[in-house]
């Protein structure tokens, strides 16, 4: 639960005083109040009361408290609540007090999470597609740890098999001045790596490393699958299998899987582990460290394997609720109306370092999570590298830098005062609910594991900043002091949004 929450706390006094559950929502329309509930409706069933004088006595009730100026009753049972100027400049020095905190949790039991991202074969440089993983995964990992969660990131990668065997074989042939094999890897990626005598996956390892901490996403382990698969005798007996056609089969069907999974191949398909086989051997490996959950982060083609995991924990006797399989949809770039088609073997590829290049890694982080996973993305280069408030991440960081000129030009500490010197005005009054909002957002992205709500509410707190900024002067105002605290707060929720999300907030732009 958040720590601070100034509305959780309200609707729990006001619950109080009218002896019933009340919850609060911001009528879209200002002119029905600050927030309004529904709860006559819901109890009026119950207590087999008409809706209409259940809100009546719910209104009195509640405008007995201090907080409350005055309560209205609409429609067919509504209340419609205004509050006092006092409990909104409460609200605000509370969102001030915390800082970048506000809006963070204090879980009663804190989680140890792990979030396994990217973990795309070294066969070449990170793509935009392998770049969603990774802005999706990471937010995720920054949305848990913020709610108070201890996580780790973990990096996969496959350095074994027939996908590197077709990415060795391909550099060896362009190293002999050959074509690459017809399902090898193609593009000038290839003919550098050829360009030295050296093994060419730690290579491309260490290149996919560098991309992603540029990118800012960050790991605190690295786990190879070669190393993996020679722990799976421990786990063979302690699954439920059987043999067909000369493989050992995995009878995950019976486990709420939806096909039975081969582990060992064949002899005549080499007798190797798939790379099934290595994902008991990982999934155990995870819950043996003693996470709470493991989360895999994964592309929209691993749908028809997604209750693999669960099916692997339930029969090594695990939980399958500590395992939680996370998917994304695919990314599409266009650029002056045309999309770029993107293939790795092929070498028409379009890989991070590029996109970054023409874009920067905060248009890139932006863009790869402004839309939920099971939605395809589709991002116009053309208007990500636009420096104009038509770009939103842009216009966002735009509303940041401006409240740190405004802060730049005050000089010194803002009052410790937050009284407002006169009444509030509805710009005012405006900003302030949307900065109460952010821990319910922070709070459903995280439990959703939907970051894409970060940078919606994200561009709504500047729309209202900007809306405020252009009606009221902050520095040489009667109000200065309470408008400097709350340009303040309001560049410290902007902050957090996009540090969630993994963009900078600049100083200055």
């Amino acid at each position: 639960m958040p720590v601070a929450d100034p509305v959780a706390r309200l609707a729990a006094e006001l619950s109080e005083a009218a002896g019933a559950p009340i919850e609060l929502e911001r009528p879209s329309d200002p002119a029905h109040g600050d927030y309004a509930t529904n709860a006559a409706l819901r109890l009026a069933p119950e207590r087999r009361q008409a809706p209409r004088e259940l809100a009546e006595e719910l209104a009195a009730s509640v405008t007995r408290l201090a907080a409350v100026e005055r309560a209205e009753i609409a429609g067919p049972g509504f209340v419609n609540l205004w509050l006092t100027d006092a409990w909104l400049a409460d609200a605000l020095a509370e969102v001030v007090e915390r800082g970048r905190d506000f809006g963070g949790g204090e879980p009663e039991q804190r989680g140890r999470f792990q979030v396994e991202m990217v973990s795309a074969n070294p066969t070449g440089p990170i793509t935009v597609a392998s770049a969603r993983n990774g802005a999706y995964g990471d937010s995720v990992a920054r949305l848990l740890e913020f709610a108070g969660h201890e996580v780790e990131r973990e990096y996969y990668y496959n350095d074994s098999g027939a996908q590197m065997e077709k990415f060795r074989a391909s550099v060896e042939a362009r190293r002999r001045g050959e074509e690459p094999p017809e399902d090898g890897y193609q593009g000038a990626y290839i003919d550098e790596l050829a360009a030295s005598d050296d093994d060419p996956v730690p290579r491309m390892l260490e290149q996919i490393e560098r991309t992603l901490d540029r990118f800012r996403v960050h790991f605190d382990s690295w786990v190879l699958q070669s190393q993996l698969e020679g722990r799976l005798d421990e786990f063979l007996p302690r699954l439920d299998t059987y043999e067909k056609d000369g493989a050992v089969w995995a009878r995950s069907s019976k486990y709420s899987d939806e096909d039975d999974r081969v582990l060992i191949r064949s002899p005549d398909q080499g007798g190797g582990p798939t790379y099934r086989a290595a994902d008991v051997v990982y999934l155990a490996d995870k819950l043996e460290r003693g996470f709470d959950r493991a989360i895999y982060v994964l592309g929209a083609d691993h749908h028809g394997t997604r209750n693999w995991y669960a099916a692997v924990a339930r029969m090594l006797g695990y939980d399958p609720e500590r395992i939680e399989v996370l998917l994304y949809q695919l990314v599409h770039l266009t650029s002056g109306g045309q999309q770029r088609k993107m293939s790795k073997r092929r070498g028409d590829v379009v890989f991070l370092e590029e996109f970054i290049d023409e874009v920067g890694v905060d248009a890139a982080r932006w863009y790869l999570v402004n839309r939920g996973p099971d939605q395809t993305i589709e991002i116009d280069v053309d208007l990500a590298a636009e420096r104009s408030q038509k770009n939103p991440v842009y216009y966002v960081q735009y509303a940041h830098a401006r409240i740190a000129g405004i802060l730049r030009n005050a000089g010194g500490e803002p009052s410790s005062s937050l009284l407002p010197s006169q009444p509030l005005e509805a710009e005012e009054r405006e900003l302030i609910k949307r900065l109460l909002e952010f821990p319910i957002v922070a709070a459903e992205a995280t439990e959703r594991r939907g970051p894409q709500g970060i940078p919606v509410y994200a561009i709504r707190v500047a729309d209202d900043f900007h809306r405020f900024y252009h009606e009221h002067r902050v520095l040489g105002s009667e109000s200065e002091a309470f408008r400097l605290a709350l340009v303040r707060a309001t560049q410290n929720v902007i902050a957090r949004s996009l540090d969630l999300v993994g963009v900078e907030a600049p100083e200055r732009m």
